[in-house]
């Protein structure tokens, strides 16, 4: 115990992780590093995770949830609080690691989505009432610089102007995907919630609430549909099937096609992702996250998405449906 008390500076915050082998875990590590925080322990049932060296190589890290409990509680026994629990596990996780959290009087900063159901976010506001402490959604879209701009855009535009939007996102997966938690929708919501829920952020950020949700496509690789927002209609393709990315890309050895035209002008988002996690801890350092009640819109939305039954080729589709479906 001396020589962790020695390393953690008690000017800075305390960070735990949970989740830290997964891909998205590093922008996490990136972000506790760059913000100058300590990272004091870590879990994951997965092993691999020598990426911690470049980051925190001093700190625990445990692959048994049971004894990273114990730990964090020892920890707490030794003065030496936890702020934040950072958590990169599977969707259908995210529930009980936020509630972990909170109980340990730390608070959470999770992955999107946040939970998988309306009715979870109602839960953890109660516990976020009890405990004190607050939950934080990682929303990067929201601070994208492109992003930002567009809705400066719009909120300068007469109120009453309805957008036609496409919003078309593929990002081609192997086999595995289909095998990992990914492919299954009861663990990560399918793909309009694994792969969309926060293009549904963004779009419900800028343009409005719901008014209409119609769903053309819904399958294990892709999904499809119309959004009708209260300025916006949004015609939408989201899919993880390499047969969906357009030739032209295709022809460039690229596996990944995405596209949001506003009016059939394209916003150019492709590139200034790679400090957004970085903006966003420094965000919720300052106590401005995004929190439960931000993201409750988002999740509303794809747990009606993954449980509408779908009207096929019908109404105003996105094109990429007519090669999409099945």
């Amino acid at each position: 115990m001396c020589k962790l008390k020695e390393m953690i500076s008690f000017t800075n915050k305390n960070f735990a992780l949970i989740g830290v082998a997964g891909y998205i875990a590093e922008r996490h590590l990136h972000a506790i590093k760059e913000t100058n925080n300590n990272l004091v322990a870590s879990l994951d049932k997965f092993d691999c995770v020598g990426k911690i060296d470049s980051y925190f190589p001093m700190s625990d890290f445990f692959t048994e949830f049971e004894r990273f409990d114990r730990h964090i509680d020892k920890l707490k026994r030794e003065d030496i609080k936890i702020d934040y629990v950072s958590i990169c596990t599977p969707n259908y996780l995210h529930d009980s690691h936020i509630r972990f959290a909170l109980r340990h009087g730390a608070e959470a900063i999770c992955e999107k989505p946040v939970v998988l159901n309306p009715w979870n976010i109602d839960a953890l506001q109660e516990i976020e009432k009890e405990t004190g402490k607050k939950v934080n959604n990682i929303l990067q879209l929201r601070l994208h610089p492109s992003i930002m701009e567009l809705k400066r855009k719009i909120d300068s535009e007469p109120k009453d102007k309805v957008y036609d939007i496409d919003l078309t996102y593929i990002t081609s997966r192997g086999h595995w995907y289909f095998i990992s938690w990914k492919g299954d929708s009861q663990k990560s919501g399918g793909v309009a919630t694994n792969i969309g829920v926060h293009f549904y952020d963004m779009l419900t950020w800028i343009f409005g609430d719901v008014k209409e949700n119609i769903v053309h496509i819904s399958q294990n690789d892709k999904a499809a549909g119309n959004l009708k927002l209260e300025r916006a209609n949004v015609r939408w393709f989201l899919s993880v099937d390499f047969n969906d990315v357009p030739n032209g890309v295709k022809q460039k050895n690229q596996r990944t096609f995405r596209s949001i035209r506003v009016e059939g002008e394209e916003i150019e988002f492709s590139g200034g992702f790679a400090d957004l996690h970085t903006i966003s801890y420094q965000r919720i350092l300052e106590g401005n996250g995004f929190g439960l009640e931000e993201t409750k819109k988002s999740i509303e939305t794809v747990y009606n998405i993954r449980n509408a039954k779908p009207i096929g080729l019908k109404g105003d589709y996105h094109p990429f449906c007519i090669n999409g479906n099945k």
